[in-house]
């Protein structure tokens, strides 16, 4: 897993480096996956209820350059999460075309799969303990780390063990905010948006930002002068699809949707069209955790 995270930290912080936030093709990819056709689910299994449906509601991030991404004039999100949504819906028997993607940030994600406001989120949505006790998670399908994103002339921090006593801002409900509060000691500033954690930082409210380096290398990206990204990656996060907790049968499914993807070249196909514009080969697909019985 550690050589996993170590690939797939590398590759998103080349492709995060491109021209992001804009909707230049880097992340769309016009990539055509296997529909199935009449798909069999156990009767009464939520596999089984969204394919009579005809329609999946998705929850995805608008506002990460790469990995889940919405600007003016683009009709749909665009990023290797709304990739692997594709993919999912595939194997539900379901087209893009029947996917309502459903702007997701971090604070809502859990209460979206709760009260049914979507059906699955993939939206750089961290496995964690905390969150299996609410909802359902399987994965990871990807794996990456924590980063700080700091003032361009800052030399003050450096890495995570200068944060004590800092400002630091993510957004609300992350494992990010948490993990520099607790364990190095930072403020937290909590925002909606990472947009806004940016927009704080600078102007000089926030000290520094925090969350995956993918993300965080696409805003310095954007405001070379500036911003820059500092330190290594100090967490592993293992991204993992979402789904309600009313609805256990679904973990084996995602598993084994994603199994299917690793090894048939769907993901490969989904990576080269997003973070993999960057050149860097797909890393390794990463264990998949097992559900409960």
């Amino acid at each position: 897993m550690k050589l996993a995270a170590v690939a797939a930290a590398v590759v998103l912080a080349a492709s995060a480096c491109g021209n992001a936030g804009e909707d230049d093709g880097t992340a769309a990819s016009g990539n055509e996956y296997e529909v199935v056709d009449n798909p069999e689910f156990p009767e009464g299994s939520r596999m089984a209820e969204i394919a009579d449906d005809g329609s999946i509601k998705i929850g995805v991030k608008f506002d990460q350059p790469g990995i889940g991404f919405k600007g003016a004039g683009q009709e749909n999100p665009t990023g290797i999460d709304p990739e692997v949504g594709k993919i999912i819906a595939g194997q539900l028997g379901l087209s893009p075309d029947d996917i309502e993607w459903v702007e997701t940030i971090s604070d809502n994600r859990e209460p979206f799969l709760q009260n049914g406001t979507v059906d699955l989120v993939i939206a750089s949505y961290s496995i964690t303990d905390e969150r299996r006790q609410i909802v359902g998670q399987a994965g990871p399908y990807y794996v990456t780390g924590q980063s700080l994103l700091v003032a361009k002339d800052d030399d003050s921090i450096n890495g995570p063990d200068d944060l004590d006593g800092k400002k630091v801002c993510s957004v609300k409900g992350s494992t990010s905010i948490k993990t520099v509060e607790e364990e190095y000691g930072a403020q937290p500033a909590g925002f909606d948006t990472y947009s806004e954690c940016v927009d704080q930082l600078l102007n000089g409210s926030v000290d520094a930002v925090t969350t995956d380096g993918a993300i965080l290398l696409g805003y310095a990206a954007e405001n070379p002068d500036r911003l820059k990204v500092v330190g290594e990656p100090f967490s592993e996060e293992r991204y993992g699809i979402g789904y309600s907790p009313d609805a256990p049968e679904m973990c084996q499914f995602l598993d084994d949707s994603l199994e299917k993807a690793f090894s048939d070249g769907d993901f490969e196909k989904a990576f080269d069209a997003t973070l993999g514009k960057s050149g860097n080969d797909v890393p390794s697909p990463p264990e998949l955790d097992a559900c409960d019985a």
